[in-house]
Formats: structure tokens, C-alpha cells, sequence
């Protein structure tokens, strides 16, 4: 014999409710002795809890009560409820009259849901030519008075199913009511937290079963619980020692008590999923055991956490046996306890629903410590969720722990097993759904997801995000790291995806962009629990970087091509670092000197190293080489070979944006804030190269009035000396160990065999002098401007901090 149960999921309206008929149907055609138990159909038990509410509220219930059942009847509208439906009524009514109810009513009303659903079922079966029988499980199974989680009555529940079964037909199928029973007196009550469960471990027990098959909406017992954690692992086997440390610390299919039945006769449990006939589950069975243990995570939800705290407890004995003995005369369970070295305060973790009733409890005991001053506060932190991590240490835990703080979500509470394998952690709800995927990724060593925001999808974003998209796959293989765009935006709009955008991203932003926003993009990251979160900043925009200490604050890493953010005040620089560091956030923007060459990081590992820099000098802008190099080796007059770097795109549209110096002046004043110097950018002494009357004005007339740039730089090429070349660079330099140095922007003339002067094309190049290396500077050169390989420059800041979150 085997015993079926099935959840409220599994059972409600739809393919639930025909994949429920489908299955016992089968296991009766296989000729399979089977005992079915059900739990109330969907959301009933919820529903009726909520009626009943509303009921002693004196609000309208009739609406909702209509709503539940048209839903309980929809699958098989001639089945006879009246009796339950008639007396739902009746007591809803009676509870509106007086304002309020007892347990032993909200027990009554709940035990309704479980009837209403192995009479549809059983109906059901019966159009299928099955010989189902109804069992109303209260005849049966006799408990004590407590009601809402009654103590069974042994002896006389087994005698009972015992005595029914040997009269029942041996061909006839009993479809068995769970959670609920009665007592002495034949008054409904209920077995507690996951009733059906236990009452379906009772049968097998009394019937000695060979299976207990429960069928869920999942296909079994997973390291973390599907729902939260996407990419959750099955585990096929459990030993009932491994499973019930799971049901201890919530496991969501798993009930402590209800595996102590199975586990006295060795009766293995099956967890199956309910949607999907093909799939073996999760067998649990007396003598299995893990390899190195079971490693999962569990999740208690709808918990609070309760202070005690006082001076007057330091050394006072008995304390902790007050505070229990005050909550065992109320029936207050209690899940985590956490006490301080300093014996000053207690926390402990209940259920949320019994929260101001172990207030209550501790505010009657400790009341004359209260007038003493011994006992100052009673606080109640509702709102939290416990995660419990079993197979871990607090030694082994750091990883995980790290990554959470990573992630902006800090444990209310942290706690260890008395075995020292499990550890507990204590969570506000909001972030309850990240910690659990983050945790998981740390243990489980699944792909690390890296959540990005892109800002800014012009020339270089736009590469950006292709060459994301393009790489993603290859990078998942390499380094189990998954880079998910879930917003790419411009000024107006903005395209979210939580799943991470496609290929099509320029046709949604530009025909269903919503309109654009950082609190848009930051409250969509909150609402879908995204991890590990980058901003890229690909815009050019001063009011945008604005958003960077919010961004942060709300949970963001930064990633920037944009140079305004480090050359605006200082004040500002050191804000932004200071609010980095409190949140442990990175902010990287190798791009903004040097576009995809390893400038700004090789000089931040030479300061931090101790290395004194004394001078760092070079070609800043591809734009400016190009145009000097060219000048200097071309027989051309400056306003043609200016004209042609224009017509090629190797400059901005508004070529002034380049020539005055302002773009290389904020590059030089980056490099010096990296070496702790306070300068701001009016002390960057800058040699605009337009001449003053051509500053001024729209573009079209610069554009017609170039040749007047000739006189000037023929005069200052043809100066020059022998064998030199003119390169526009920038220079810092001075006693760089003091608050500021001195920054010069400025066209120079040296030898065309320097290090400068053999600059080729577009490149920029890079002189760095350190105190060690005396004379010769460590010399970087390279590609130093164009969309790809500034892109490029930027994903790799975005694999830098991916690889910090490992």
C-alpha cells in the first residue's frame, strides 16, 4: 500500500486539479493499492482565514465568501456542498454579529476547506468510473482540545483507521480529509503547521505503507527553495536524519513532526512533483547518507525578532529561565536565541503572529524590573525572516557573509548550531530573496549573476552592450560568470528586463522604452531581487553623475567612461569615496585616461605600493596626436590637416571641444587625484590651442574660418629645432608629496627619437618617473581613443568587479 498526498498547489483549479485526477486514475489502472490524503484546493485554507477576518471586522464578507465559492465549485458544479457551504455561512454571520471568534471556531471554519476538497476530488474520480469513498479524517483521528495544533490521542486514532480500513472494500479508494481531526467531543480541530502532512504520515504508520508519496508543485527536495533561487540543485537521496535537520529549520516541503511516524517503521517518503509524472523526486529513506553531508538552505518567513535589554541583567541568574517560563505560559515557540558576552540583553526569533503576545509575556514578568530600571526596553523588530544554512560553519561561512555585505544586506542577527554545522542568519523580509540567492551562489559555486545597469547608449554604450551580449556565453563557460543587462537607457528611455536584455534592445528602447529614471531602474532592481549590481556610465553628462552617491547608496558598483565625476570638486571626489568605502562598493574608470590602456590602474598600484611618482607626462588625446603627428611629418598647412581629421570623425562635432585643451586638462587632473593631491581644475594651467577670436560662436563659422590657425603654427613649426616634432601634452609634475602639484597643458616641441616624439597616429603615450626607476620612465603607449576600444575598456572594469564578488 502507498499513501498519496496532495498540497494545496497541486490540487488547485486547472492543470493541478486534472494532473491530481490523472495520477490516481493511472496508479488504479496499474492495479497499486493506494490511500489518498488532501490538503484544502489552492488558496482555500488563506481565503477562508481571510472571510473569517472580515467577518469580526464587520466588513462586508458576502462578496469574498461568493468569490470562494464559485472557485471551490468551478471544476464540478453538481457536487453536493451545501452542508459545508451552509455552515461556512452560518458561523461568518454569527462572527460579524459578535466582532470576534475563538480558536475553536477559526478550527471549524478552516477544517471546511479540506472537506470541500475530497468531495470535488472524490467526484471527479467517480465521473472517471473510480470507486472513491470520503473520509472525513475527524472520525478517525482524535486528538486533545488544544485547538489550531492539537496533540494526537494515539492509541485510539490507530485503533480507529485500523478498525476502518478492515471494513472498508478492498477495491474502493478512501480519499482522506488532512490537517484535521477532533476531540473527545467531537469538536473539529486542527494538527498544526502542515496538518496534511502529518496526517498523511499517521495513516502510513497505522497501515504500514510502503511509500508515503507526497505531491508537490516542485520535483523535490532542492538546496534552496525554487521559488527564491532560480537555479536551486535537486538532491535525489536524504537520509530522515539529514531530512528532518532540513524540516527543523523550515525546509518548505518538509514537516519535523510529521516525519516522526515514517521514521519509527522505516517508511521511506517520496517528495514528487504534482505537474510532472516523469520525474523521480526526492527519496528519503532510513538509512541513506549524504556524501560530506547535506548542504542546503532553508527559510523560516513571517518571523519577528525580540529584544530584552537592560543593565540589571549583567550577572543576574535566571534570567533566561524567566524569560522562557514567561513564553511557555503563553505557547510561544521560539526558534533562534542569541545572547550577548556581556549578559545585558537576549534576542530570540518567533513567529510573527506571536509576536505581541511574547511582548505581552515579558512586559508581566519583568515588570517590577521595569519600575527598578534593571529592565529598559522590550523592542519587537517585525518584518524579519531566519535563513538557515545547514552544513556550513561559522568558520567556512566568510565567503558568504562577505557577499552579502557585498550586496548591501546586513544580518540583524547571526547564530550557530550547538553541532556547529548549521549556521542561522536573521534577515529584514525586503532582502530575504537576494540574501537567499546569494548565499546559494556562494555555496553551491553556481554562476555568479552580475546585475548591470547601462546609462548612456551612444557610440560607446551602444558597442558596450553588443559586445556584453556577444561575449556572455563564452565568459559563463570561463569563469561561471553571468553578465545580465537588465536596463539600458538614454535621456528619455529606458528598457528593463530582469532576465536581461536581447539583441533587439535599440528596436524596444526607441519603439517601447518606458520613460527613464534612477529611481525607476533602482526600485525595479529592489523589486526583483537583482544581486551583485553594476552602473555604467557611459553619458557625458554633468548632471548624471550627480546620481553616483545615490546609486551607491542603494546597492550599485560604478563603472564610468564619463570624466566629470573625478574632476568636478574635490569635495565631491572625497564625498563619493567616503560613501564607496561605507558601502563597500568599488568604482573603477580606467577609461577615463588613456580609453583601454592600463594607465590609471598601473599608477594606483605603484602609489599604493609606496613607489614615489615624481612626474607623469605624455600624449593624452588620440585626437591632438593624430592631428600633430600629422602636422609635424606632412607638408600641410595646420587648417588642412585639422580639416582632415574632422571630415575622418577623428574628432568631436564641435572640434573646439578638443583643441581648448579642457578634455586633456581634466585626463592630468585624474591622474593627480589618484595620487591623494587636492587640485581642483582651475589650477590646471591650460594652453587653449584656438586662436581667441575663433573661441566664440557656432560651429559652422570655426569651420569656415581654419585657415586663420596657419600663421600661428607655422611660426611655432618652422621655430623649432632640427629633428623635432610639436606633441600637445600633459605634465604633472612639482613635489607631488605635498597637497597639489602643478598641471600644464601645453604644446611642446622634442626630439623626434623620444619616447614622445616616435608616437605614430592616434595614439596616446604615457611617461611615468618614479624615485626607483630615476631617469627612465615606465612607458605606456598604445590605441589611446575610438568607441571599441574605449568599450572595451570598460567591460573589462566590469569583469574586474565581477571577479571582486567571487
Amino acid at each position: 500500500m502507498k499513501i498519496l498526498k496532495f498540497g494545496g498547489k497541486s490540487l488547485a483549479n486547472g492543470k493541478g486539479l486534472e494532473s491530481v485526477v490523472k495520477t490516481i486514475a493511472s496508479k488504479i489502472q496499474k492495479e497499486e493499492e493506494i490511500v489518498v490524503v488532501l490538503s484544502a484546493r489552492g488558496t482555500a485554507t488563506n481565503d477562508l482565514e481571510r472571510i473569517l477576518e472580515k467577518s469580526k471586522k464587520k466588513t462586508s464578507f458576502k462578496q469574498a465568501f461568493e468569490s470562494f465559492k464559485k472557485e471551490q465549485l468551478l471544476p464540478n458544479p453538481s457536487v453536493d456542498c451545501s452542508e459545508e457551504l451552509e455552515l461556512l455561512e452560518k458561523v461568518f454571520e454569527g462572527v460579524n454579529l459578535l466582532g470576534d471568534y475563538s480558536p475553536k471556531i477559526k478550527d471549524l471554519v478552516l477544517a471546511q476547506g479540506e472537506l470541500l476538497a475530497v468531495k470535488l476530488v472524490a467526484s471527479l474520480l467517480q465521473i472517471e468510473g473510480i470507486d472513491a469513498h470520503v473520509v472525513d479524517s475527524r472520525v478517525l483521528l482524535k486528538t486533545d482540545a488544544t485547538f489550531g495544533d492539537a496533540e494526537l490521542l494515539e492509541d485510539i486514532s490507530k485503533f480507529n483507521v485500523e478498525e476502518h480500513f478492515q471494513k472498508s472494500p478492498a477495491k474502493q479508494v478512501q480519499i482522506f480529509t488532512g490537517f484535521i481531526a477532533s476531540n473527545t467531543e467531537n469538536e473539529t480541530t486542527t494538527l498544526g503547521r502542515n496538518g496534511s502532512n502529518y496526517s498523511a504520515s499517521l495513516l502510513a504508520n497505522y497501515l504500514g505503507a510502503e511509500e508515503l508519496q507526497n505531491y508537490t508543485h516542485v520535483d523535490g527536495i532542492y538546496t534552496a527553495n525554487p521559488d527564491l533561487v532560480s537555479n536551486a540543485r535537486k538532491i535525489e537521496n536524504l537520509s530522515f536524519k539529514e531530512a528532518n535537520e532540513l524540516a527543523n529549520f523550515g525546509a518548505y516541503v518538509l514537516n519535523a513532526k510529521a516525519m516522526i511516524p515514517l521514521l519509527e517503521k522505516g517508511i521511506p517518503l517520496r517528495i514528487l512533483n504534482t505537474f510532472d509524472a516523469n520525474n523521480k523526486g526526492t527519496l528519503i529513506t532510513k538509512d541513506h547518507m549524504s556524501k560530506d553531508g547535506i548542504k542546503a538552505i532553508s527559510v523560516l518567513e513571517n518571523m519577528a525578532l525580540i529584544n530584552l535589554e537592560g543593565k540589571g541583567l549583567l550577572g543576574k541568574v535566571g534570567i533566561d529561565a524567566r524569560v522562557f517560563t514567561a513564553l511557555q505560559k503563553y505557547n510561544i515557540s521560539v526558534s533562534i536565541i542569541s545572547q550577548g558576552s556581556s549578559e545585558r540583553g537576549i534576542s530570540f526569533v518567533v513567529a510573527a503572529s506571536q509576536a505581541r503576545k511574547a511582548r505581552e509575556a515579558l512586559a508581566n514578568e519583568f515588570n517590577l524590573d521595569f519600575l527598578s530600571k534593571d529592565v529598559t526596553k522590550i523592542e519587537v523588530k517585525n518584518d524579519v525572516a531566519v535563513i538557515s544554512i545547514l552544513g556550513k560553519t561559522l568558520a567556512s561561512f566568510n565567503s558568504s557573509y562577505a557577499a552579502l555585505i557585498r550586496n548591501s544586506i546586513e544580518p540583524v542577527l547571526i547564530n550557530n548550531t550547538v553541532a556547529g554545522r548549521n549556521v542561522c542568519l536573521v534577515v529584514s523580509n525586503k532582502d530575504l530573496h537576494k540574501a537567499v540567492n546569494v548565499i546559494h551562489g556562494e555555496i553551491f559555486g553556481v554562476a555568479k549573476k552580475i546585475n548591470i545597469a547601462i546609462f548612456g547608449v551612444g557610440l560607446v554604450g551602444g558597442t558596450l552592450v553588443d559586445q556584453i551580449l556577444k561575449s556572455k556565453e563564452n565568459i559563463l563557460k570561463r569563469k561561471a560568470v553571468e553578465l545580465n543587462i537588465f536596463s539600458v537607457s538614454n535621456s528619455k528611455k529606458v528598457v528593463l528586463n530582469a532576465q536581461g536584455i536581447g539583441t533587439n534592445w535599440r528596436d524596444e528602447l526607441f519603439n517601447t522604452g518606458d520613460e527613464t529614471g534612477i529611481e525607476k531602474i533602482s526600485e525595479f532592481a529592489d523589486k526583483h531581487h537583482l544581486e551583485n549590481l553594476i552602473a555604467v556610465d557611459n553619458t557625458a553628462s554633468a548632471a548624471f553623475v550627480e546620481n553616483y552617491v545615490d546609486l551607491v547608496e542603494k546597492g550599485f558598483n560604478l563603472v564610468s567612461s564619463n570624466k566629470i565625476g573625478n574632476t568636478i570638486s574635490f569635495y565631491f571626489y572625497e564625498e563619493l569615496r567616503k560613501t564607496l568605502k561605507k558601502n563597500k562598493k568599488s568604482y573603477l574608470y580606467e577609461t577615463n585616461v588613456g580609453a583601454g590602456l592600463p594607465l590609471i590602474d598601473t599608477i594606483r598600484m605603484l602609489h599604493h605600493s609606496g613607489e614615489n611618482i615624481t612626474r607623469i607626462k605624455g600624449v593624452f588625446s588620440g585626437t591632438l596626436s593624430y592631428l600633430f603627428n600629422n602636422f609635424s611629418s606632412l607638408d600641410e598647412k595646420f587648417s588642412a590637416v585639422l580639416l582632415g581629421a574632422v571630415e575622418k570623425g577623428f574628432t568631436e562635432p564641435d572640434p573646439r571641444e578638443d583643441l581648448n585643451g579642457n578634455d586633456v586638462g581634466r585626463k592630468l587632473l585624474i591622474l593627480a587625484r589618484e595620487l591623494d593631491l587636492k587640485n581642483e581644475f582651475s589650477s590646471v594651467q591650460i594652453h587653449n590651442l584656438i586662436p581667441e577670436n575663433l573661441r566664440d560662436g557656432n560651429v559652422t563659422n570655426f569651420l569656415n574660418n581654419l585657415e586663420e590657425f596657419d600663421p600661428v603654427y607655422k611660426e611655432v613649426k618652422e621655430t623649432q629645432q632640427k629633428d623635432h616634432v610639436l606633441r600637445y601634452i600633459g605634465d604633472l609634475h612639482g613635489d607631488l608629496s605635498k597637497d597639489k602639484g602643478i598641471l600644464e597643458v601645453k604644446l611642446v616641441s622634442v626630439p623626434s627619437d623620444s619616447a614622445l616624439g616616435q608616437v605614430k597616429g592616434a595614439d596616446s603615450i604615457f611617461e611615468i618617473y618614479t624615485e626607483s626607476y630615476g631617469e627612465r620612465p615606465i612607458v605606456i603607449q598604445g590605441a589611446g581613443a575610438g568607441a571599441h576600444v574605449t568599450a572595451r575598456g570598460v567591460f573589462g572594469d566590469i569583469l574586474r568587479i565581477s571577479e571582486n564578488t567571487l
